[in-house]
């Protein structure tokens, strides 16, 4: 009988189909998928595409979309965006200047909609996010971007998951939280453009990983370069 080290297990070939008209997308860095993941009714999130961006909905290979943007929120904006994804979605629903009973009603037309979890902003307060998390089925995301966030108070008053976004620190600010929060509460992160930075993240405690691409346009910039230098290679 042959002897082998289950140690040393081999990566296993993942065979890939591509259509020729849908080749080109927006993939999030494979490190991603070194997360634990978060089990959101039966399918398991490790990677988060943070954009509003319609094509970039449509084309890429997140397991999920965070949907936040920088103004009042919007119920057609919402839409907009269910409408075309075809992975779970997590909606921003306020926190900063938009809040009470706003929140609510925005909240409570998204879970209707289909959104799979409200995502509140750090500004908003623990009494609001009580009433959006007894109000809604879903859940809430609260958003953490510095130590000095209630973190503890945010979990007490409902929040089911935390998104931690603390720029250049979030590795360190993930870390923070964990001892706050224990092992196994769920944590989503933004992870940086690079796997060290990824990696760093997940080490820290993340479950899950946001990442940031470039936008249609920059994408598009791009494209448009390569047909440049190829029209100029036919020339010459």
């Amino acid at each position: 009988m042959e002897n082998f080290d289950n140690s040393e297990k081999k990566k296993k070939f993942v065979p890939s189909i591509e259509t020729e008209l849908r080749r080109r997308q927006v993939s999030v860095p494979e490190v991603t998928y070194r997360a634990s993941g978060i089990n959101f009714m039966g399918k398991r999130i490790k990677s988060l595409i943070f954009t509003n961006d319609i094509p970039i909905i449509v084309n890429n290979n997140a397991q999920a979309i965070m949907s936040v943007y920088p103004f009042t929120p919007q119920l057609k904006i919402v839409s907009a965006i269910m409408e075309v994804a075809s992975v779970p979605v997590f909606v921003g629903i306020g926190g900063g200047t938009t809040s009470g009973l706003r929140v609510v009603n925005i909240g409570l037309q998204a879970e209707l909609m289909g959104a799979a979890g409200v995502v509140v902003n750090a500004p908003m307060s623990n009494d609001n996010i009580k009433v959006i998390s007894r109000a809604l089925d879903i859940a809430v995301i609260a958003t953490v971007i510095t130590e000095y966030d209630d973190i503890k108070g945010k979990v007490d008053a409902g929040a089911r998951i935390l998104n931690i976004a603390g720029g250049k620190k979030t590795a360190e600010l993930v870390k923070y939280t964990r001892q706050i929060v224990g092992d196994e509460f769920p944590i989503i992160a933004t992870g940086g453009h690079t796997d060290e930075h990824i990696l760093e993240t997940i080490d820290a405690g993340a479950n899950a990983i946001t990442y940031t691409p470039m936008s249609s346009a920059e994408i598009f910039s791009e494209v448009m370069e390569k047909y440049r230098l190829n029209m100029k290679e036919k020339e010459q």
